[in-house]
Parts: C-alpha cells; sequence; structure tokens
C-alpha cells in the first residue's frame, strides 16, 4: 500500500498531470478516500514554492537553450495568459481568482499554472501560497467526488 501512495504523491507533482490524475489513480488502487487526498494535496503543493520562485529564471535560460527553447517559450505563454486571466479581476478579489483558477479541474489550471501566473505577476508569496493551497483542496474535493462516486451518494 505504501508504494500506491509514493505513486499517487509522485503522479500528484507532475504539471498538468497534478492531484487532478492522481486522485483517480488513488481510486483504481483502492486506497482509502481523505489519506488519497492529503498525499496527493502535498505531491501537489511540494513543488508550489519552488515554482514561485524560480519558473522565471529557469523559462528565461530554458528558452537560451537548443532543446528546451520550445518547451520554455510555450510554458511562458500559458503562464502569461493565466496572468492575464487573474489580472482581469480587480487586485482585491485577484487571490480569490487565483483560488478558483486552481480549483476547477480543467487541464490547465491547476497549481502550477496558477502559480507560474502569480510569479509573472508579482503577487505576495505568502497569499499565492493560501490561495493555491485552498485551489488545490477544492480540486481535490471535487475530484474525489467524482472518483470515488462520493457524488452517487449525495444525487
Amino acid at each position: 500500500m505504501l508504494g500506491k501512495f509514493l505513486i499517487v504523491l509522485l503522479v500528484s507533482m507532475l504539471p498538468l498531470i497534478e492531484l487532478r490524475g492522481a486522485i483517480p489513480i488513488a481510486a483504481g488502487f483502492g486506497l482509502p478516500e481523505i489519506p488519497a487526498l492529503l498525499i496527493a494535496m502535498l505531491g501537489n503543493m511540494l513543488p508550489m514554492p519552488l515554482v514561485f520562485i524560480f519558473a522565471q529564471d529557469f523559462l528565461r535560460w530554458g528558452s537560451e537553450r537548443k532543446h528546451l527553447k520550445k518547451f520554455c517559450k510555450w510554458l511562458t505563454r500559458k503562464g502569461h495568459r493565466a496572468g492575464k486571466k487573474l489580472q482581469a479581476k480587480n487586485s482585491a478579489s485577484i487571490y480569490l481568482a487565483l483560488l478558483l483558477f486552481v480549483g476547477v479541474p480543467f487541464p490547465g489550471t491547476g497549481a502550477w499554472t496558477g502559480t507560474l501566473a502569480a510569479s509573472f505577476l508579482n503577487l505576495d508569496f505568502k497569499k499565492t501560497m493560501v490561495a493555491t493551497t485552498c485551489g488545490t483542496l477544492l480540486a481535490g474535493l471535487i475530484m474525489l467526488g467524482v472518483s470515488f462516486g462520493l457524488f452517487e451518494l449525495i444525487f
């Protein structure tokens, strides 16, 4: 069982897949719901401080490298687009917008993209981490309900 939790942790750390992919894997493994959610959230949030602090430097460095150029430019565009969406909100609600951006489990709207956008917008680190963590919890609860059939109990 420990190996299955480790897989969930590692999958949730991957960009684009994140918690949205890890929770269904946990359900497929038959892991208990709450520990699966907590492990997936932990894995999803572990890289976020590094993404916030070092993403811009890495993307600038990578866009000058032959093999990384295309990928880094794509990530930069994605981060800027997400930042523009968040910036459309007034400054008082930008962290709520970030929480909802991360919390709605659509492809490309996870903690990686939200944190990257917050970094590009030079948002406050602590407030970004709180909003991203709350958004990850929201996404996790939604995915938990979908993956473990919990919505069937309600409806």
